[in-house]
């Protein structure tokens, strides 16, 4: 039996209503101050973290989220039983900057995790994420947690960046993207294989630890593998606190899903990956229970990223957000996101505007831990909206694409600077001057431009933006740093 978890979050809850206070609004603040400071409630037992990634969902792919056809009965019950936020976003349309900037609560900009040419690290990038990042995985080792990585990794594959590097006690699971390492017969298409994949066509390792243990990797068990993995993680430090970073591989393209969930969907292909990614997250919710842990752990689930629309049916849906990976709409970086801990987060739906980034603030907070304070920080504090005590300090969205800031949002409005689609897909690049204007309380689908009618509520987000990128700091960056 672990320690009893009730006290702990009731002294958490008490203390973070005095953090709501300290909090600035402004999202590039240092956060100092620790849980044991605000109520002495580290000493009690700090909770464990569970932060599960998806790759590619889209906004509109779970039942949660008004699709019609996919089932997810155990992410529509954290949801249900937690919080479902309709405003939270990946900090990046891509895969590697998203991640950087879930992992370290800093924009991807300022660590180097972008390219002027190159998206993402691919098979011959020479660099991954610095040594100098604090990443989520050293902050709460730091604290005494149990650290651990199941999934795709996709911040390096040199031995150098691997997440055994970067803070974390154990990884199983694949470098980078699953459609990397091509080894397609001669004069297949890129296309042709997508949609009819075999496992040989992707040479894409499986690592454990610093190891690499099958190659290719099976896909068709990947999920069910990441399940039973989180699963023993869990089981194996249930008498500690715990960190466990559950990133899935799915439903990035190419898809692939496990014997028992062919058909299981009546939406498709697509909509089996789906369903089978729920019942992994089903497994680590039975898991957490069995073990009489759920009352001392927090949940959460989200995406990367938008969906790959270019796929078409196998590329998932933004439902009423417009486009999807690649670019700065609204559909490229908002993604699902729902937080559960019984019995301390009281359910509810949340429009405060939410990022990944804060996980990284909200996280170290909760396990007593302090937020580095010789570097910016870009993740806040969203603990008071998690526990009913106020309202996240969060007010404003920044939106890079390559290095480049495209959009801002600043409460309901955001302005685009630049639109551009992705994958071949329209419209072309196109500079606004002056920037398009959208009301997302009315038109989250940004279908309606109003900066005609709202010169000066386009006047109010230049300004803010430029204050935004004068406080904001760029490396170098390494995407583009690629082998011959």
């Amino acid at each position: 039996m672990r320690r009893p978890p009730r006290t702990a979050a009731l002294a958490l809850m008490a203390g973070l209503a005095l953090l709501a206070t300290n909090c600035s609004p402004s999202p590039s603040a240092t956060v100092a101050t620790t849980v044991s400071e605000a109520s002495g409630s580290a000493a009690e037992g700090p909770p464990n973290i569970v932060i599960i990634t998806a790759d590619d969902l889209g906004y509109g792919d779970l039942a949660s989220y008004g699709h019609p056809n996919i089932r997810t009965p155990h992410l529509d019950r954290m949801a249900r039983e937690g919080q479902r936020w309709t405003s939270f976003y990946a900090q990046a349309p891509v895969c590697s900057p998203s991640r950087a900037a879930l992992l370290t609560g800093r924009v991807h900009l300022r660590s180097g995790m972008f390219g002027r040419r190159t998206a993402v690290f691919f098979p011959d990038s020479l660099t991954g994420l610095p040594a100098t990042e604090v990443t989520l995985a050293e902050a709460l080792r730091d604290q005494g947690y149990a650290t651990g990585i199941v999934g795709k990794w996709h911040l390096g594959h040199l031995p150098e960046y691997l997440p055994t590097r970067h803070g974390f006690d154990s990884w199983f699971g694949i470098p980078y993207s699953n459609d990397m390492d091509w080894h397609l017969p001669e004069g297949m298409a890129n296309r042709t294989a997508y949609f009819a994949p075999e496992m040989d066509y992707w040479h894409v390792p499986i690592m454990r630890n610093e190891e690499e243990v099958e190659r290719p990797a099976d896909q068709s068990t990947l999920t069910d593998r990441y399940a039973q993995e989180a699963v023993t993680f869990i089981e194996s430090h249930q008498d500690q606190p715990f960190f466990l970073y559950l990133p899935h591989t799915m439903p990035h393209m190419p898809l692939f899903r496990s014997e028992p969930f062919e058909g299981h969907s009546t939406a498709g292909t697509y909509g089996d990956v789906i369903e089978e990614v729920d019942s992994a997250v089903g497994r680590v919710l039975e898991t957490l229970e069995r073990l009489e842990l759920a009352a001392n752990t927090l949940v959460v689930f989200t995406s990367d990223n938008g969906p790959w629309t270019s796929f078409e049916t196998h590329g998932g849906s933004a439902g009423p957000l417009r486009h999807g990976k690649g670019t700065t709409f609204e559909g490229g970086m908002r993604v699902p996101a729902i937080f559960w801990w019984p019995g301390t987060i009281e359910p509810g739906v949340i429009q405060d505007i939410g990022s990944a980034m804060d996980l990284f603030t909200t996280s170290i907070t909760l396990a007593g831990g302090v937020v580095p304070a010789d570097r910016p920080i870009d993740g806040v504090d969203i603990s008071p909206v998690l526990f009913g005590t106020g309202m996240t300090p969060r007010d404003s969205m920044a939106y890079y694409r390559m290095g480049e800031l495209f959009a801002f949002r600043q409460g309901p409005y955001k302005v685009h600077f630049v639109t551009e689609g992705r994958y071949g897909l329209p419209p072309a690049r196109t500079e606004h001057d002056p920037p398009l204007l959208f009301d997302l309380r009315v038109d989250p689908g940004e279908r309606y431009d109003i900066s005609t009618e709202q010169p000066t509520t386009v006047a109010a987000l230049v300004e803010a933006a430029a204050r935004y990128e004068a406080n904001m700091t760029i490396a170098e960056p390494l995407f583009d740093l690629r082998g011959g």
